[in-house]
């Protein structure tokens, strides 16, 4: 009899967590090494399950794909550790149960951007080493990104026919990470030829039950549900889970009532756990029909439209001036405040603040950026990095704006921490700059990371960065490209010193719809410029401006000015090609940037007459 033919008639009991006991036995690595290393602690784990009442049973190798393994070293080790695992799943099976191949998302619970083909190959690589070995089928587990799922789950449909298993994970009751209903994904699952859908992982027994009440009997499929044993909690330096086995013995029925025909356990299940499922549906058979209840309807309101234009429908419309000026370092914010008044007084549409440049710690920009539109009446696009908050604080951080009124941000990945005041400070990069211009995408949804309702819409617009200076632009351009696909809705650049590279960005993007700032800063000094040449990321000078600042070398007033000239050379060139030009201060000498915004308005004045008379 096939697993198929089983599930026809009765309730199957799948294994418990490899992890946890391997876990409880200290081990604190790679778990699918075991398969080579200690296959004795392998093989008791199975042993465990199937005398629990396990009747099918999971290889150890959730982990076993070449991307996961590299993280230890192993990656040549592909086929040794999935063959042996198949192996020893066998051995201690026999022929009392069924042996499922588990190949685990590798997006794991990250925003999961696109399926490059590095992920396709890793997963197809492990594929293979699984079906050599004759599973019984594939269990694809702990796919948090719907798209992986699917394109995995037709790569598997396409090389074979034994049933496959699809469970995906939420992070809240009956929704994904996108927003999208779980009864709508494993019905799409479904008809890509899943024979198992379900869920697994982060949510207990009672959460997700609550997910599957809303979830109709399928077609063709059948129901699985692999509920972690509880939410973990950190005691004494270790994981630990909380949900007693006789807690799972009551939830077997309320599953088995719900459709499910496979239940097994995630995270924290024990064979103590797997002994309450088998025990509690014993000796029923599978319902057929189910009462569904409906989920109840998100209303998500739309965000009121401020009167104000953002600063990227000025760029899309018009001419447009924004100034970068840094938030100070210290509690002092006089200055800062001056820069901004003398900034709106010479004609600016705004500001940008970066969130704590060059890795060092300012006051924060969200508080600033608030502040100056209180106090001075002037808009600004706020930094916002991947470096400084994990997926917890960057949703806050995103709320927070939103309920401050800030509609324009920029989306970095941000400056690493070994070269701020504090190396050895910790990165977090809990997403990518790209993830993260998703995310505020999603949130302009009313959706939050988890796929939970925000009960309102924001409404951001999103800048992204692009570095021209790079030796091979068109890389750059593709990155861009990529990043426009994501959301990205207009654009700011590094500071530009070279009026040719001003032409090439044009003829590079020309194909580009995104509205463009055009980065300009003025140089201070021959050793300002050879100090941004040489040692700053990102932003290179031409010979020929590195000649005139540095003829300037012993006269620190004839510097600024030479600084000043290549400047407004620069903008001469920006404001014919591009709307927007994106003045950086240097040194919080906002006087420079006054000067160079007041000549920005002058000669954008000037062409608007010259178009006007045109036409006339």
């Amino acid at each position: 009899m096939t697993l198929l033919e089983d599930l026809k008639t009765r309730i199957l009991i799948g294994d418990g967590a490899m992890g946890t006991l391997l876990y409880s036995y200290g081990i604190n690595s790679s778990f699918e090494k075991m398969n080579i290393s200690h296959p004795e602690e392998v093989f008791r784990v199975h042993q465990s399950y199937l005398s629990a009442g396990s009747t099918v049973i999971q290889t150890n190798t959730y982990g076993a794909n070449y991307i996961k393994l590299a993280r230890y070293g192993l990656e040549d080790s592909v086929k040794k550790i999935n063959s042996e695992a198949v192996r020893i799943a066998r051995k201690a099976a026999q022929k009392d149960a069924y042996v499922v191949g588990t190949i685990g998302g590798i997006h794991g619970s990250g925003m999961g951007v696109d399926m490059n083909e590095e992920i396709k190959r890793s997963f197809r690589e492990q594929l293979y080493c699984l079906l050599l070995e004759g599973v019984d089928g594939l269990l694809l587990e702990t796919y948090y990104d719907i798209n992986e799922l699917e394109t995995v789950l037709r790569i598997a449909r396409e090389e074979t026919d034994i049933p496959i298993i699809t469970n995906v994970s939420m992070h809240e009751p009956g929704v994904l990470e996108n927003g999208l209903e779980l009864s709508v994904v494993l019905e799409r699952l479904e008809n890509l030829g899943a024979d198992v859908v379900g869920v697994n992982c982060r949510l207990g027994p009672n959460h997700v039950l609550k997910a599957l009440e809303s979830v109709p009997i399928p077609k063709k499929a059948y129901l699985s549900a692999y509920p972690n044993a509880s939410l973990p909690e950190y005691r004494e330096g270790r994981l630990q889970y909380k949900s007693e086995p006789d807690y799972f013995e009551k939830f077997a029925l309320h599953f088995r009532n719900e459709g499910v025909r496979l239940i097994g356990g995630c995270c924290g299940t024990t064979p103590e756990h797997i002994r309450a499922l088998a025990e509690g549906v014993n000796g029923l058979v599978p319902i057929k029909e189910k009462i569904v209840k409906k989920r109840p309807k998100l209303v998500i309101t739309e965000t009121k439209q401020q009167n104000e234009r953002t600063l990227f429908e000025k760029v899309k419309g018009q001419k447009s001036i924004i100034v970068e000026l840094d938030t100070p370092r210290d509690l002092n914010t006089n200055k800062f405040f001056e820069g901004a008044k003398a900034l709106k007084d010479a004609g600016i549409d705004g500001l940008t603040l970066a969130d704590n440049s060059l890795a060092s710690p300012r006051i924060c920009n969200l508080t600033m950026a608030a502040a100056v539109k209180r106090e001075i009446g002037l808009s600004s696009i706020v930094h916002v990095t991947c470096r400084d908050r994990n997926l917890i604080g960057l949703q806050s951080h995103l709320m927070g704006l939103h309920t401050l009124g800030i509609r324009d941000l920029l989306a970095i990945t941000g400056d690493p921490t070994k070269v701020g005041d504090f190396p050895g400070a910790t990165s977090v990069f809990d997403v990518t700059s790209f993830e993260l211009i998703k995310l505020i995408k999603q949130f302009n949804e009313g959706i939050s990371f988890s796929g939970k309702s925000l009960k309102q819409k924001t409404n951001f617009h999103v800048a992204t960065a692009f570095n021209p200076n790079i030796r091979n632009i068109q890389k750059g351009i593709e990155r861009l490209e990529k990043k426009i696909e994501y959301g990205a809705d207009y654009i700011l650049t590094q500071p530009i010193f070279c009026r040719e590279k001003l032409m090439e960005i044009a003829k590079a993007i020309q194909h580009i719809n995104a509205p463009i700032y055009i980065g300009i800063m003025p140089l201070t000094s021959t050793r300002n410029a050879e100090f941004l040449h040489n040692e700053v990321p990102g932003i290179k000078l031409t010979d020929d401006v590195r000649k005139r600042m540095a003829a300037t070398a012993n006269n620190p007033e004839q510097a600024v000015q030479e600084g000043l000239l290549i400047a407004k050379e620069l903008i001469n060139t920006a404001i014919e090609f591009f709307n927007g030009i994106y003045l950086i201060t240097p040194f919080m000498r906002y006087d420079l940037t006054v000067e160079l915004a007041k000549y920005a308005q002058e000669k954008t004045t000037k062409i608007e007459k010259l178009v006007r008379a045109d036409f006339s």
